[in-house]
């Protein structure tokens, strides 16, 4: 695929660790899947570090002999790791982007922005709302555009002055909310192609991603981490035939990704849209 929006300043072939939980462990295998269908040389998924429900701080305090994170970054050859917080952010982002700034000069850190469990924030997995994924439908635009405000405000606030600590920008945010926001309004609207229901997006009551969803969060991660469009990637080779989405959903799903990442102001990316460039 050739692309038209891509930043020469990121090579080919990332070398990548993710830490997080099952709302982002799995992206690793997607994002490699979409390195090889934009034909992206040398693209390596070096480990993961999975833990349920977890806090990045979790991931930091694992033994040292057995942190498998922190012994690639100190190697030197992470070039991105990517995180999630469920909760919002905690003291293990700093730890994990300074150490991430100290092994690679160029190294750089993502934090997954994600949807809101059950639609709220901060979310308590102990004092649970939900019973049923069907409880999704219930949302409206102005529902959801409440608890997300105040998330956004805090996310943003807090990866803002991490880089300004740091004295350069490590931390990028990947904006799944933003995207998965406007993909709702899209079911909502009845112009998402295969999708009826909100709930079409999740798997049960927390909000566990299914396969639309996660494909979007895949798109979104790796428009920051490549800062080119995934619009016109071929869907994943190894998802099952029976598992395959429309086109046409696959389209709308890069657009939407696209369309959330470069508006966002700590992505890495900006776009100019008189000229129709990509400028970081």
């Amino acid at each position: 695929m050739t692309n038209q929006n891509s930043d020469s300043s990121i090579p080919e072939g990332q070398h990548l660790f993710t830490c997080g939980h099952s709302f982002h462990a799995w992206v690793g295998e997607l994002l490699s899947d979409m390195a090889r269908a934009a034909r992206i040389n040398d693209h390596d998924q070096v480990g993961t570090s999975m833990i349920g429900g977890s806090r990045v701080i979790q991931h930091w305090d694992v033994p040292e002999a057995q942190n498998e994170a922190k012994i690639a970054l100190l190697s030197g050859k992470v070039d991105v790791l990517t995180l999630s917080c469920m909760a919002g952010p905690d003291e293990g982002i700093s730890k994990f982007a300074k150490l991430a700034a100290e092994c690679n000069p160029d190294g750089r850190l993502t934090l997954q922005e994600l949807w809101l469990p059950e639609d709220r924030f901060p979310f308590d997995a102990a004092n649970r709302t939900r019973e049923s994924v069907e409880q999704f439908n219930e949302s409206t635009m102005e529902d959801l555009e409440k608890p997300h405000e105040v998330y956004f405000e805090v996310m943003d606030k807090y990866v803002s002055s991490l880089n300004a600590e740091i004295g350069k920008q490590v931390v990028f945010i990947v904006p799944d909310a933003q995207a998965t926001l406007a993909l709702r309004e899209r079911i909502i609207a009845g112009t998402a192609p295969g999708l009826k229901r909100q709930s079409d997006l999740f798997t049960d009551a927390w909000g566990h991603p299914s396969l639309p969803l996660k494909l979007l969060s895949g798109y979104c991660h790796f428009s920051v981490i490549y800062r080119r469009s995934p619009i016109g990637l071929s869907p994943p080779s190894t998802l099952p035939s029976d598992l395959r989405l429309s086109d046409a959903l696959c389209l709308l799903l890069q657009q939407l990704a696209w369309d959330a990442v470069t508006q966002h102001r700590l992505s890495g990316l900006n776009v100019n849209i008189a000229k129709g460039q990509v400028t970081s």
